[in-house]
């Protein structure tokens, strides 16, 4: 049988050639139908203009000739810029294009954020470096949405098993409702609720959310102040996010778990009259854990995405309005370099789980 590090470096290069190829696919797709190069000398026209009217507002006045060459030269470097010619002025074909897309995204050299919509997400002018502007803005949802879902992770991991224990219980029931409840309203809907109800008329949350970053970006001159000051306006998108998700998280886990429970070697530690809580969480969650912590595990890189609608309710700048910004605005580079960091969340993600289900489950290296 293998050991334990063969079958976790395995694993890791299946998945590492899978990245790879995911990268090669979309960078063949986005050149062959001209899709970048039709964004990029549209974005090459725009910038030539906007400097153009900038030296003009600024009192720099230009003869037809002028103007032309002025134009002609812009064109030339922004080209250059953005990939479209190389140092002697000739086209770089699209299969090369193409190769240079997909090495730029494998180190990471995503290029420069363009639209001051997408830059001013990170307080900044564009251009922006997009892995310095994804930096920025990541732990914003990593703040709102990641940690909502390590709370909701957390309290179902602790009751599920016991609900499930308890099937058909009146906790059971309770928990069933709540979900039915919960999961038929939309969570921008609950969201707008709360923040009428708990912030303007309670007035207990701020409803202006977006201070948050001015906190985070100087959160080293003052960790502990600004720490306070990031939790107050975290709390009522958390909050919102937990009410809204917590029956789903009791349900799913509950389901995983009540198949267990319903083992003979549980009814036998039942008759056995072992205490509840060792059977929960000896001879349930420990059987379950596999499939909780998967469930667990994506939800996390999940949520790294962001949520593009509930973000836009709490103004909150986070990924989700990172890529909405990107999107309407036709900002490739981000949109490119948003496509390459989910897809490497996820795969990080998978292969943490290749290495705790080898951990909790030896049988793994064996298949």
């Amino acid at each position: 049988m293998p050991g334990a590090g063969y079958v976790i470096a395995r694993r890791g290069l299946i998945l590492l050639f899978s990245y790879v190829m995911i990268i090669i696919i979309v960078a063949v797709i986005m050149e062959v139908t001209g899709y970048t190069q039709r964004i990029y000398e549209a974005i090459v026209k725009e910038s030539v203009q906007a400097e153009i009217q900038a030296l003009v507002r600024a009192g720099r006045q230009f003869s037809p000739t002028e103007l032309e060459q002025l134009r002609k030269d812009l064109t030339i470097y922004y080209s250059k810029m953005y990939g479209l010619i190389d140092e002697n002025g000739n086209p770089i074909p699209p299969y090369v294009r193409m190769w240079i897309l997909v090495g730029n995204a494998l180190t990471f050299n995503l290029g420069k954020a363009t639209k001051e919509s997408v830059a001013q997400l990170a307080s900044k002018l564009p251009p922006v470096p997009v892995a310095e502007l994804i930096a920025i803005v990541l732990p914003r949802t990593i703040i709102m949405i990641t940690v909502a879902d390590i709370i909701m992770a957390s309290i179902a991991l602790m009751l599920a098993p016991r609900i499930a224990y308890r099937h058909g219980g009146f906790l059971d029931r309770a928990i069933i409702t709540y979900f039915a409840v919960f999961n038929a309203i939309p969570l921008w809907w609950l969201a707008m609720i709360f923040i009428l109800v708990l912030g303007y008329q309670l007035k207990i949350f701020p409803t202006n959310l977006r201070p948050v970053s001015t906190y985070m970006m100087n959160f080293w001159n003052d960790p502990l102040g600004n720490f306070t000051q990031i939790a107050y306006y975290a709390a009522l998108p958390i909050i919102t996010i937990v009410v809204a998700g917590l029956g789903g998280w009791l349900y799913s886990v509950r389901a995983m778990v009540l198949r267990i429970v319903r083992e003979d070697y549980v009814v036998v530690a039942k008759a056995k009259g072992l205490p509840e809580r060792d059977i929960a969480r000896k001879y349930i969650l420990r059987v379950a854990i596999s499939p909780v912590l998967t469930s667990v595990i994506l939800s996390l890189a999940y949520s790294l995405g962001g949520f593009i609608i509930t973000e836009s309710v709490f103004d909150w700048p986070g990924m989700g309005s990172l890529y909405y910004a990107a999107l309407t605005t036709g900002d490739t580079p981000t949109v490119i370099g948003l496509f390459v960091v989910t897809v490497g969340v996820y795969i990080i993600a998978r292969f943490v789980l290749e290495i705790l289900y080898i951990v909790l489950d030896p049988r793994v290296r064996a298949r």
